[in-house]
This record gives C-alpha cells, sequence and structure tokens, in this order.
C-alpha cells in the first residue's frame, strides 16, 4: 500500500491544522470566494482520480460538519492507502457512533505512522477501560512528537501515580498545551509545599520552642469571637499558598518559581485557573497592579474565584464600591466567599436584613463559613438563642472558630461543663484563641499544670497574651531566660504588661550607676528604659510612674511630671504620690495636696503620713490626727510608726 503523508491532525474540539507545503489546506481567513474557488478545484481533481485532492476535500468537508459528503471522498482516498483519510474517516465515524468501527481506520492509520490517529486510537481504548493499550498506542503518538498525545498520556500515567507523568506533561507544555502547562505547574506548588512544610518541620524538630519565641498577632481572650472581623469568613479562597523553596527539575529553576513560569505561560494561552492562580502568586509578592490584571482576566473568562479575588483587592484598595461589583458577580455564579464579603459589607453599612441575606447565600453555596458569620450577626443583635444556633451548624461542619465562639456564649451563660469541650474541639482543630481561652478556663479552676500547658500551646502560634502568662509563670518557677524569651514575644506582639515585666528584668540586672566626672554624658537610655517608655506610652500606669522616676533621677523635672500626671490622671496612686512630692520641691504645694488626698482616698499610707504633716504644720490639728490614723491603717510598717508618733502628739497638743 502506497501511504502517503498526513494532510490534517485532528484536535478535540474538531478544528484541524495542516502542515504545510502542498499539503496544506486553504487558509481558512481568507474570503468565501476564495474558498469557494478551492473548494471547486479539489473536487476536480478529486473526481479525476487525485487522491491527495480527495484527502484534503474530505477533511474540509468534514471541518464543515458535513459528514455525508465527506465520507465518500475520505473513504476513496483511504483506499488508496491515505493515512490521513484513514484518520480522518475514523473522526467521521466516531461523530456518528460507530466507535469499534473507526478504531479500526484509526488503527490501519497509527500502524502506517499517523500520530493523530495513535493518539485518538489511544483515547479510544482509555475510554474502554483498556489501559495498557490505551498506554501503547498514546506512546507512539506521544513519541512521535503529537503535542496531544504527550498530555493524553502524562494524563494517563499520572492517573496510575507513575513517575514519568511529569516528563510527558513538561513535553505537552513546552509545546504550547495551555492544559499540560497548568496542570504542571500545580504539581510544582504541590512539591514546593511538601517540601517547605518538610523544611518547617526539621526547623521545628531542630530547635524546641522557636516558634514560642515569635511575636504574633494579640489575641482577644474569652471575648475574641465577638471582636472578631466578619471578614474573617470571607478571605480570599482558591489563591495559591503552597509555595517553598526547593530544586525544581527545570534545569535548576526551584519548584515555585518554574510553576510561576507555566502559569503565566497557561494564563497567555486563556487558561482561567492559570491566571487566577497567577494573580495570587504576584499579590503574595506585592505586585497587586499585574495581580489585578489577571485576576480581572481571569474573571471576565467567567472564573468566580478571581472574581472574588479581584474584588478583595479593589477593598483593601479602598474601592468598595468596585469591589462590591465583582463580588456580586462571583456571589451570583455561586461563590461562598464572595457571597460571605458581600454579607460583611452590608453589614459593616448597618444593613443587617441584606447581610444575613448574603450570609444565608454562601452558606447554600455550601461555605460554612456563612453560618459562622450569620453566628456573629445574631450576637451582635443580642439574638443569643439563634446566634448558639448558627455557632452550632457550623461547629458540627468543623468550624474551629465557631465552635471558640460557642464556647464562649455557652460560658457567658454560665455553662463550663459544656463550653470545655467545645474550646478543645477547637484547640484541636488548631484555633490559638480556643487554645489561651482553655487556658483561662483551667486557671480559673485553680488547675495552673493545665492551663499553662494551654498557654504554651497557644504562645507557640504566636498567641500574645499567652505568651505573657508563660512569662509570668516562669518568672514564678525562676527561670528568667525563658521567662525573658516569652515576654519579649508578648511585648514585641503589643502587650503592655509584657513590656513592663521585661523591663522590671533588665532593670534587675542593671548595674548600679557610677559616679561621673564632670563633663562625662550623665545618662545613656538602656534596653529595659526603651521598654519601660514602650509600655508607658500605651497607657501601662505602672510604667509611667517608672518612666517619671527615671526622668526625675536625671533631673528632668519637666518630663517626669509627665509622665507621673498621665498616671495619676489614669488612677494611679503612685503617681500621684510622686505627682506631689515634685510639686512641693517645685513650690506648688495646695496642688501637691490635691493629689496627695487623692492618692491617700485610693490607700496610700506615705500620701496620707504627708497630709497629716502638712495639715499639722498648718496648724489644723484635727485634719492631721485624721490623716495620720489613716496613715497607720495603711502603712507599710515604717510609715505606721512615724504616723502613729504624730498622731500621738497631736492628740497631745489638742489636749492640752
Amino acid at each position: 500500500m502506497d501511504v502517503m503523508g498526513d494532510k490534517a491532525t485532528l484536535f478535540e474540539t474538531g478544528r484541524f491544522v495542516q502542515p504545510s507545503g502542498e499539503e496544506a489546506e486553504a487558509d481558512p481567513d481568507v474570503d468565501e470566494t476564495g474558498e469557494a474557488a478551492e473548494e471547486v478545484r479539489l473536487r476536480l481533481a478529486a473526481d479525476a482520480g487525485d487522491v491527495e485532492a480527495a484527502s484534503v476535500l474530505g477533511a474540509l468537508l468534514l471541518r464543515r460538519a458535513d459528514l455525508d459528503g465527506a465520507e465518500p471522498h475520505l473513504r476513496a482516498a483511504t483506499a488508496a492507502g491515505d493515512r490521513a483519510a484513514a484518520n480522518n474517516l475514523g473522526v467521521l465515524l466516531h461523530q456518528r457512533g460507530y466507535a469499534d468501527e473507526a478504531a479500526g481506520w484509526w488503527r490501519i492509520a497509527a500502524v502506517a505512522g499517523s500520530a493523530a490517529a495513535a493518539h485518538a486510537l489511544g483515547r479510544h481504548h482509555r475510554e474502554r477501560g483498556d489501559e495498557p493499550a490505551a498506554e501503547y498506542w498514546l506512546r507512539q503518538s506521544a513519541e512521535q512528537g503529537h503535542v496531544l498525545g504527550a498530555y493524553a498520556l502524562a494524563d494517563l500515567l499520572e492517573h496510575r501515580g507513575d513517575d514519568g507523568a511529569e516528563q510527558w506533561m513538561r513535553v505537552a507544555a513546552e509545546r504550547g498545551h495551555r492544559e499540560a502547562a497548568y496542570r504542571l505547574a500545580r504539581a510544582l506548588d504541590r512539591r514546593a509545599a511538601e517540601r517547605g512544610a518538610l523544611e518547617r518541620g526539621a526547623a521545628d524538630s531542630a530547635e524546641p520552642g522557636r516558634a514560642g519565641r515569635t511575636a504574633g498577632t494579640p489575641g482577644a481572650g474569652t471575648g475574641a469571637t465577638g471582636a472578631a472581623d466578619r471578614t474573617a469568613a470571607g478571605r480570599r479562597t482558591g489563591a495559591v499558598r503552597d509555595t517553598g523553596p526547593r530544586t525544581g527539575t527545570g534545569l535548576g529553576v526551584p519548584p515555585a518559581e518554574e510553576a510561576e513560569q507555566w502559569y503565566r505561560q497557561a494564563a497567555a494561552r486563556g487558561h482561567r485557573r492559570a491566571a487566577l492562580h497567577l494573580g495570587a502568586i504576584l499579590e503574595r509578592r506585592g505586585e497587586l497592579k499585574e495581580a489585578g490584571r489577571w485576576y480581572l482576566t481571569s474573571a471576565k473568562d467567567g472564573e468566580a474565584r478571581a472574581a472574588c479575588a479581584l474584588g478583595f483587592l479593589l477593598r483593601d484598595a479602598g474601592d468598595t464600591e468596585n469591589a462590591a461589583v465583582w463580588w456580586l458577580r462571583a456571589a451570583q455564579d455561586g461563590d461562598g466567599n464572595a457571597a460571605n464579603a458581600l454579607g460583611a459589607l452590608h453589614a459593616e453599612r448597618g444593613q443587617p436584613q441584606t447581610a444575613e441575606r448574603w450570609y444565608r447565600a454562601a452558606l447554600d453555596a455550601g461555605d460554612v463559613n456563612g453560618a459562622y458569620n450569620l453566628g456573629l450577626l445574631c450576637a451582635e443583635q443580642g439574638r443569643t438563642p439563634q446566634a448558639e444556633q448558627w455557632y452550632r451548624h457550623a461547629a458540627y461542619a468543623g468550624h474551629r472558630e465557631a465552635a471558640n465562639a460557642l464556647a464562649i456564649l455557652l460560658l457567658q451563660g454560665g455553662d463550663t461543663t459544656g463550653a470545655e469541650p467545645w474550646f478543645s474541639k477547637a484547640a484541636e482543630a488548631g484555633s490559638v484563641d480556643a487554645a489561651f481561652n482553655l487556658g483561662i478556663l483551667y486557671a480559673g479552676r485553680g488547675e495552673d499544670a493545665a492551663a499553662l500547658r494551654w498557654y504554651e500551646r497557644a504562645a507557640a502560634a504566636g498567641h500574645t497574651e499567652a505568651a505573657l502568662q508563660v512569662g509570668i509563670a516562669r518568672l514564678r518557677d525562676g527561670d528568667e531566660q525563658d521567662a525573658e524569651l516569652h515576654l519579649r514575644c508578648a511585648a514585641g506582639g503589643g502587650s503592655a504588661e509584657a513590656a513592663y515585666r521585661l523591663a522590671t528584668v533588665l532593670d534587675a540586672r542593671r548595674p548600679r550607676p557610677s559616679a561621673h566626672e564632670l563633663g562625662e554624658v550623665v545618662h545613656e537610655k538602656t534596653e529595659c528604659e526603651e521598654w519601660y517608655e514602650r509600655a508607658a506610652s500605651q497607657g501601662h500606669r505602672r510604667a509611667q510612674v517608672r518612666v517619671g522616676m527615671l526622668a526625675a533621677a536625671r533631673g528632668d523635672v519637666v518630663e517626669a511630671a509627665r509622665w507621673y500626671r498621665l498616671a495619676a490622671e489614669a488612677g494611679s496612686r503612685n503617681g500621684a504620690f510622686n505627682l506631689g512630692l515634685l510639686l512641693v520641691r517645685e513650690g506648688s504645694e495646695p496642688e501637691a495636696v490635691v493629689w496627695w488626698t487623692r492618692a491617700a482616698r485610693e490607700g496610700h499610707g506615705r500620701a496620707a503620713l504627708r497630709l497629716a504633716l502638712v495639715y499639722a504644720r498648718r496648724g489644723e490639728l484635727d485634719e492631721g490626727q485624721r490623716w495620720a490614723d489613716r496613715a497607720v491603717t495603711l502603712g507599710p510598717a515604717e510609715v505606721a510608726e512615724r504616723a502613729a508618733r504624730l498622731r500621738d502628739a497631736l492628740r497631745q497638743e489638742l489636749t492640752a
């Protein structure tokens, strides 16, 4: 049989791509007159017995879906040994439902060397479950350079878990197959994530407790859920978050970087999910403008997750109106994440009914965050039974923050027994707030060891207040070094109390200042002073008093008075007492009396003694005796002793 070269290669879409040279079909972009003339020429040549013309004419008619017109020409060319015609005849018969007869012609063409026919035959066998035969023919097609054959072979091998899948997926991707490029990128992404997870696990094993020393976002304690941002349940979904450092297989390029290259190639060819993932990678890297362009491309092609992600980008840029437009589009396409975001937006605008409608839409779309957000909404409105109902709905579906919120709700209602298992469930599922809340629960029962275990777990995940509690416990146990590490973590996370306690630890180690020679720098700010000041600037009253004392020691009376006054106005009796001392020194005794009176009424013994002395000196003996009595009661011992002597002297003076 005289076998001629392929005239056409059939793609899955039913379109044909012709090779160059005399075997090429007419350009599909030519005008209808030119195409008609070409068809007439082919018909005349075919009628005159030109096998090649019959094959090309049959392919042309098949592309137009003129099966009746194409079949006789294809059969004639096939009978004359044209393998392209045999392949296309198989396509025609397959379209008519004669799969077995089509496979017979594909086999003839494939044996004759048609890569397209081998691909079609391989797919035919796979559809019938004959994977060995499918692999054989697909491999024949792939090895001849057929891009669809390479992709179909890779798909088959990947389905079986064969390591050779990536090689053929890469071949197809390199030859322009966009789905292959996308799937190769996904595989590289997964590999990078696995390697990253292994490396993080190894690092954690090599350095126990390291995570607990990293400053994190401060938690909200037992009220954490009530203050949660409604949009926490409406953050981006579908975006790839799993990149990690690992050497890839593409010319030494790390998998994460190579994955991005393939996403970009697939996205450039119109793959909407690749555009979504590429946008997510760029967003994580901070390249928001380009990320937005790819999200927009994907969203316009109908990818709801991209529309949702684009909405978040616009919201973060302050454009909530356009964000709502894209969220609406995504929500209408069934994206629960976007529906949650719309609900949060309307809730923030004071439109709870509309918010509830969108939260319900999110739940109907299968997003359990909708139930959690409904619980938050009901709790804010004081609809506690409904809030509990929605929290339970989400918690039973595995929503850890809903379990934590439910436990808080039960605890507020006095049901400690019912709250504990939900706290435990949430904490075991990874809720940092729930772990901290369990610590509070056990501490309230006096079970300090159990409380510390949960505090440590929350602190290891970066919970600021939990790190503070661990630091306090370590100080109590005498482990100053570990205490300092946890206090630094909590202070770095914004805890004023941790900053103050850290400062006291460092202060205790500080050597006493030595005498300075004339002309020397009298003072350089130490680390402990910096932590005192940080705590003071956050409103910590004891830190404010301490900063005032340090300023006074430097001779900076104005600064000392400022900090003492801040502390005193916030209710610090030590601040009020020290401010009084400073005012007396500056000649403002009447104002000093005002602050000492406030301090003495709050239980400050030294302030009471100072008042007794002031009134005794003024000759107001009754008032002096009254404050002396108060100082004796308040103490401490040396103050009580001096106050007692003053009281007795005033009593004798009054009775003389």
